[in-house]
């Protein structure tokens, strides 16, 4: 029974991966809603979609039977790596990313230029944030099926190796 975070950038496919490991039987909660996230403003004046952390916490310590996946992304979610077996960081190259944004059609975000701008700055100063406090990689380039096979493995208790994921842009 493990509690296993997948994170990383947007277009790196954690809600795709999500969707395959429900498929699987595995419980899965993809925090990018209104049920498990909130918009706040930050000291700067800035708006951040942060997870809410009564919920979170709830989800992780009320755990216990099978592997659960939670996908998220927050600037909030450090503290919460201790309730976690496994970190995950799904990592793709710019140009992947950015051509899975450009794609696909249940998530808005990333048409406009000024968004794709905006994960590219991300990409740079955000991820190697997630790197630091993962516990493992996975190239998230990889075929989706491989990706979800190597979550899996990293639950079940298999070496939480990092996979050699591509540099940054």
């Amino acid at each position: 029974m493990a509690k296993v975070l997948v994170t990383g950038m947007s277009g790196t496919g954690k809600s795709a991966a999500l969707g395959r490991l429900a498929g699987r039987g595995h419980r899965v909660v993809d925090t990018d809603t209104d049920a498990w996230s909130r918009w706040t403003t930050g000291a700067d004046g800035q708006s951040d979609w942060v997870w809410r952390e009564e919920a979170v916490a709830r989800l992780l310590e009320g755990h216990r039977a099978g592997h659960l996946f939670v996908a998220g992304c927050k600037t909030n979610q450090g503290p919460f790596y201790p309730l976690f077996d496994h970190v995950v960081l799904l990592a793709a190259p710019a140009a992947v990313i950015l051509a899975r944004i450009a794609a696909r059609t249940d998530n808005p975000y990333g048409k406009r230029p000024e968004e794709r701008a905006l994960v590219l700055r991300h990409l740079a100063a955000v991820e190697p944030l997630l790197r630091a406090g993962a516990t493992a990689e996975i190239d998230a380039s990889a075929p989706l099926a491989q990706v979800v096979r190597r979550l899996e493995e990293i639950a079940d208790g298999a070496p939480a190796a990092r996979s050699g994921a591509p540099a940054g842009p």
